[in-house]
């Protein structure tokens, strides 16, 4: 065999869990490219291949042995080691014995604490065939395995079954044992083209040689074949595949030779909403639906089979079998939904518990139509339009489908809302709330559904954090932080000007009686008296308890909500440090704060931003450290240098043109402006004693900079941007 040659190890088993195979296949060809460095054996690049039946890592250019082992062994220091004639010691000579040399033998080394013994060792290094066995039974208890699988009367545990193992370096076969399984050359072709043993000459042979027994062991390759079969059946009938693609990749995990099947489904079934027809036909069966040119769904839908069957025909039936009583039980849910209508869904809302200490779903939605109410200006839309959106924005939580299909919450509200009647504006609006969804998805197309959201998560919010559901670590149950990020990605997106401060705070309070009124509540209950309901709520009220915290949990949440603005603007290129300089200022409206960043990012590109900013950062300095109160303006009579007053008079102008643009939010403007400064702010400092001894003087210098410090404040703290002490 030459210096090198490609190592193939496949695992074949039972069919594997196929939400799991792609993590378990690369866990396997880590652990073995990883055993391989431990040991040091040289070796090209790791390609995992894997099938629902096996899992297997070809390495290219593997090292037929390792390099030489060199290896230490310290022993006694000289003083330790030798007498004072020099002569070897009984502890010296020990350490020679021990490591099977004579003294004269032993080398020499220096450490940090003086010369010593030393025994070294030159070994010719193991056959890479000869470490493969360890190196796999690491690599596979190494391996995620939750809930591992025993067989027959062993004590073997894998998360299946293991029926073979193959293990070559280039044409040998590696002496190799596990499960009970030794290994060979041979491994299985597909269950039923190829149902026999597929021997392998060579280790570059594999993919070819299973490709012959019809299993495409490459998973970039399978995946590119359900692809192209989908597309070639889908070309027969005009429509276009919708490709899912977890779904994809999950079909990918079931398959060995994929093969597309058109089936289809009686028409009256695509009067129930399409994404109830999706989700079963995508999350239960792993079949791709077909769409018309308005991306309607059709009555047909693709099924990726794992063999060519000579009757196609039979299995179409069978795919449009177990797909027909999931539709009838849509149909059923949907029918039944649009009889009882949103109103009556809505007043089912009573009886469910949002949360223990915030009430029922129904007083969530008053509290989010109090919110929509507020929030409805900014964005144009009529209060009365808000409101009735928002007070229908929950109900299809009592819907059959929603109760069926989870993930049709909003969905199905959008569709029951037109069925009732509702226009068009609020229905889609009942389904856009919940926008975004997930990571990259869009906020809420409409005005109206942006307020909607934006209630929505300020209710969630507030609600969280006052009844003391903040998030910790990993927990956050009621997903606030996505819930914050949605929240101000809805203003900022959607250009909503908003006092998020105020609106928290409105929120909070809402969220703080709404806790007060549970508790009222239970205590009436327990007395069977109404009026102690009220009494409670009072006593609550006057205590000042919840509701003297209302403004503090309020800016926890704000600094929540910017704190997950961090990554949003990060994934944007934006500096950690531009970020910081605006949040510094806390703008009250988020819209304002991406304008202020947006301003910032352009000036931190001029040729003057470094020097304003390490202007700024030593006038903070100079500021904080002042001993005295800084006047509120600059008298004009105690300028005395030539610099200060050009300073001054560039201040007193530079704040004359910008009032107007700080005036209009028009930050690019004012710092552009601003950036005129650097000349006289550079003199100033070089040519100007700011702490003079005169009191007045010196106070006069201060209350300048502080002038040129506030105008910069105006848009954002540009000393944040400088690493200047």
């Amino acid at each position: 065999m030459s210096a090198t040659a490609p190592l193939l190890i496949e695992l074949g088993t039972e069919e594997l869990p196929v939400k799991a195979l792609p993590e378990l296949a690369r866990a396997f060809a880590d652990g073995i490219v990883a055993g391989l460095d431990r040991r040091g054996v040289a070796h090209g690049a790791a390609t995992l291949l894997y099938t629902p039946r096996r899992l297997a890592v070809h390495v290219a250019e593997v090292a037929a042995e390792q390099p030489e082992q060199h290896s230490e062994v310290f022993g006694p220091y000289l003083n330790i080691g030798l007498d004072a004639d020099g002569a070897p010691t009984p502890a010296l000579r020990g350490f020679a014995q021990k490591n099977g040399v004579a003294v004269e033998q032993l080398d020499r080394t220096t450490d940090a604490k003086g010369e010593r013994f030393v025994v070294r060792r030159v070994t010719a290094g193991a056959r890479t065939a000869a470490l493969v066995p360890d190196l796999l039974a690491e690599a596979i208890r190494a391996m995620p395995i939750p809930k591992p699988m025993r067989w027959g009367d062993h004590d073997h545990a894998f998360a299946r079954p293991v029926h073979w193992l193959l293990a070559l370096h280039g044409a040998d076969v590696i002496d190799a044992g596990v499960f009970g399984c030794r290994s060979d050359r041979t491994s299985r072709g597909h269950r039923f083209h190829h149902d026999s043993e597929v021997s392998i000459p060579h280790a570059d042979r594999y993919v070819d040689a299973l490709r012959e027994a019809h299993v495409l062991v490459d998973p970039d390759q399978r995946r590119q074949r359900i692809r192209d079969e989908i597309a070639r059946v889908a070309a027969e009938t005009g429509a276009t595949p919708r490709i899912d693609d977890g779904i994809l990749e999950e079909v990918n995990g079931l398959t060995e030779w994929p093969h597309a099947i058109v089936c289809s489904f009686e028409p009256e079934f695509l009067r129930v909403p399409q994404e109830a027809l999706i989700s079963t036909m995508e999350t239960n069966q792993k079949f791709f639906p077909l769409l018309d040119a308005q991306g309607r769904l059709t009555e047909r839908f693709i099924g990726i089979a794992n063999i060519a069957s000579r009757d196609s025909a039979e299995v179409r039936k069978g795919y449009e079998r177990v797909i027909r009583p999931r539709f009838a039980d849509a149909r059923f849910f949907f029918d039944e939904d649009v009889k009882q209508g949103l109103a009556s869904m809505n007043e089912g809302l009573t009886t469910v518990t949002y949360q223990q200490k915030l009430g029922s779903y129904a007083d969530k939605v008053q509290r989010i139509a109090r919110l929509a109410e507020v929030i409805a200006p900014a964005c144009q839309v009529p209060v009365d339009e808000a409101r009735r959106a928002a007070m229908l924005c929950k109900a299809d939580l009592q819907s059959r489908m929603v109760n069926e299909f989870p993930e049709l919450q909003g969905i199905a509200g959008r569709y029951y809302a037109a069925a009732a009647g509702e226009p068009e504006v609020i229905a889609n609006a009942l389904d856009e709330v919940y926008q975004p969804r997930f990571a990259g998805d869009a906020i809420a197309p409409s005005q109206l559904g942006r307020v909607l959201a934006a209630a929505e998560r300020l209710d969630t919010l507030a609600g969280g954090f006052a009844a003391g559901l903040r998030p910790s670590g990993n927990k956050d149950p009621f997903a606030l932080r996505r819930n914050a990020l949605g929240l101000a990605r809805t203003l900022i997106e959607g250009e909503i000007e908003l006092d998020l401060r105020a609106a928290l705070e409105q929120a909070v309070s809402q969220a703080t009686f709404a806790m007060m009124g549970a508790e009222a509540r239970k205590l009436g209950k327990a007395t069977a008296d109404a009026e102690a309901a009220g009494v409670a709520v009072a006593a609550v009220q006057g205590s000042g308890g919840l509701m003297a915290n209302d403004g503090a949990v309020a800016n926890e949440i704000y600094d929540f909500v910017l704190d997950r603005l961090r990554g949003y603007y990060a994934e944007r290129g934006v500096a950690p440090q531009q970020f910081e300089a605006v949040a510094v200022v806390q703008p009250a409206s988020l819209l304002d704060f991406d304008r202020r960043l947006r301003a910032l990012v352009e000036f931190a590109a001029l040729p003057e931003a470094e020097a304003l900013a390490a202007a700024n950062k030593r006038i903070r300095n100079i500021l904080r450290k002042a001993e005295q109160s800084v006047p509120d303006a600059v008298d004009d009579a105690l300028l005395v240098e030539p610099a200060e007053r050009a300073l001054a008079e560039s201040v007193h102008a530079a704040i004359r043109e910008t009032d107007a643009a700080i005036a209009a939010n028009d930050y690019v403007a004012v710092l552009r402006r601003l950036a005129w400064l650097r000349a006289p702010v550079d003199a100033f400092f070089d040519q100007v004693m700011v702490m003079a001894e005169d009191a007045a003087v010196r106070g006069n210098r201060l209350a300048l900079l502080k002038q040129v410090a506030d105008r910069f404040l105006a848009v954002a703290d540009i000393s944040q941007l400088s690493g200047a002490a």
